[in-house]
């Protein structure tokens, strides 16, 4: 599990990176969404808050957290 949480924070740090191009965060996003535990639905929540990200990447987020919500029932 600490490896997981590990490549989340990586994930994370990518996905609000704003010196990289809009294309890396959004692949991170989708990889922070494939990892579907609950770390990764507080990532992505923390993701679509985030004012500075693209309304885009935002939307992304928040599709990739309803998954995971949906995957959990």
């Amino acid at each position: 599990m600490p490896e997981q949480s590990d490549e989340l924070k990586k994930l994370a740090a990518v996905a609000t990176d704003l010196g990289l191009s809009s294309e890396l965060r959004i692949k991170a996003i989708g990889l922070i969404g494939n990892i579907g535990s609950h770390d990764a639905l507080l990532a992505l929540l923390e993701l679509v808050a985030n004012e500075k990200l693209t309304r885009g990447e935002r939307e992304l987020a928040i599709k990739q957290a309803r998954e995971i919500i949906k995957s959990s029932r």
